[in-house]
């Protein structure tokens, strides 16, 4: 049951934003939760130049099914206009967790 799962993770500017996006992200049954970090530091090269900038992070713990779904919705939603999203694995966890993440998401139908 474990490989059906991974962590979504979605950088921002303003730490507000992103927490607005993963309430909206959860509401919709997209992610179980979303776990926020701020601030962090960015250092990243864009339009050929180096950049250093505060930003926020979430972790969004989620169905891998539904990273589609979210990375269409982060490219509708998000002020930048090459936002960071990643899925990373969750290769192992408490099973009563991994079931809640199951019953608080979508399950898409084929």
């Amino acid at each position: 049951m474990d490989d059906e799962f991974c962590e979504v993770v979605v950088t921002a500017s303003d730490a507000d934003w992103l927490v607005g996006f993963a309430r909206t992200l959860v509401e919709e049954r997209l992610a179980a939760c979303g776990q926020t970090v701020a601030p962090i530091r960015s250092i990243y090269r864009w339009e050929g130049a180096v950049q250093d900038d505060p930003e926020a992070r979430v972790a969004l713990h989620t169905r891998r099914a539904l990273v589609p779904a979210i990375v269409e919705r982060t490219r509708e939603l998000h002020p930048y206009d090459v936002p960071c999203v990643i899925a990373l694995p969750l290769v192992e966890g408490n099973p009563d967790y991994l079931r809640w993440i199951a019953d608080e998401t979508v399950t898409l139908s084929g």
